[in-house]
């Protein structure tokens, strides 16, 4: 019988994480109250809120309960904070590498503006990643619900700190409102600034909103991307592209995207040559962190070790990471399996 390894202890990276949505639920308790800040129950129950965001009630709840979180985070020092125990948490799961998803537009308001913001949260990243030794950085994410402009503009912010931690350039939000081609121009401000895009797709919305990300944003990531399992041609698609579908399972059940965990599509996209990176989305509302996706993974899936191995090699193939990170991050999981 196969050895059951921990899977805390396999080397990863995490490639879709978003950051207030990375936050402690004890620390938004704490900071609510620095604050004052009512929490609906939803927040303050100590246990992840019943959520399904498969219609556009529920979606509204999701976003509620996501912009009121995000209202606790109001000085450098909650940056900070929140930081350094999203890497604090990515350690202790085995992720060598993190990139956190930000809007820096959302943090603005509070922290002096557009640019002061983005500062905030790049010498935070810069901090959390020197205190805990964890390879760090930030991919700057466009609301789809906002104008295309806003959008660009977010674009050349994030290509202006290229040299300071921004790795790649996305588009969060409702799917289902607003066309990927409206943001077209974004994405090439992005690109041609060497910046990889990493839009989300098929997740809320079918196969057809996959192929916009690749057709009409050159999306070299998918978050999410899982809804491309309904399209045989368009998984083949994205396996002989190499395009790396950020995967977050508990998430999807959360969301309603699948009633159960078995119902997500991990071995179909897996059995397609899809690469795939585990992901924990926003583990403030869905109550899990990274390592629990490769947990389900095996229990719902059944991979074997190997093959769990194999998801972790893809999503350090599929990150960012210098070269020397990734050399480093395979090698470890060559010995988490006794390979080397």
């Amino acid at each position: 019988m196969e050895s059951v390894r921990d899977v805390r202890q396999l080397p990863k990276a995490h490639l879709h994480l978003h950051f207030t949505g990375s936050m402690r639920p004890g620390t938004l308790l704490e900071l609510a109250d620095k604050y004052g800040v009512h929490l609906p129950e939803a927040l303050n129950g100590g246990e992840p809120p019943k959520l399904r965001a498969t219609d556009e009630r529920g979606w509204f709840r999701f976003q509620r309960l996501y912009d009121i979180a995000r209202s606790c985070l109001r000085s450098p020092e909650d940056i900070q904070r929140l930081v350094r125990e999203a890497a604090e948490e990515d350690l202790r799961d085995g992720s060598g590498w993190l990139e956190i998803q930000v809007d820096p537009t959302s943090y603005a308001p509070r922290l002096g503006g557009l640019i002061p913001a983005m500062e905030i949260i790049l010498d935070a990243v810069e901090s959390a990643s020197r205190a805990t030794g964890i390879g760090m950085r930030v991919l700057v994410a466009a609301n789809r619900t906002k104008h295309p402009l806003d959008a660009r503009t977010l674009a050349r912010l994030a290509v202006r700190y290229a040299e300071r931690g921004v790795v790649g350039f996305g588009l969060s939000n409702d799917e289902r409102r607003g066309f990927a081609r409206d943001f077209d121009r974004a994405f090439a401000i992005a690109r041609d600034g060497g910046l990889l895009a990493a839009p989300h797709g098929g997740e809320l919305s079918g196969p057809g909103s996959v192929r916009d990300c690749l057709d009409d944003l050159d999306a070299g990531r998918i978050g999410h991307g899982v809804r491309a399992a309904e399209d045989p041609r368009l998984l083949r698609k994205l396996a002989e592209r190499g395009v790396t579908c950020e995967v977050c399972p508990s998430s999807n059940v959360a969301l309603g995207v699948y009633e159960k965990p078995e119902d997500v599509p991990l071995r179909t996209l897996f059995e397609a040559g899809v690469p795939m990176a585990l992901g924990a989305d926003d583990p403030l509302l869905f109550g899990t962190r990274l390592a629990a996706q490769y947990d389900l993974a095996r229990e719902h899936h059944d991979f074997t070790d190997a093959e769990l191995a194999e998801l972790a090699r893809q999503s350090v193939r599929g990150s960012a990471a210098p070269a020397e990170i990734r050399e480093r991050l395979l090698d470890g999981i060559a010995d988490w399996l006794g390979e080397s």
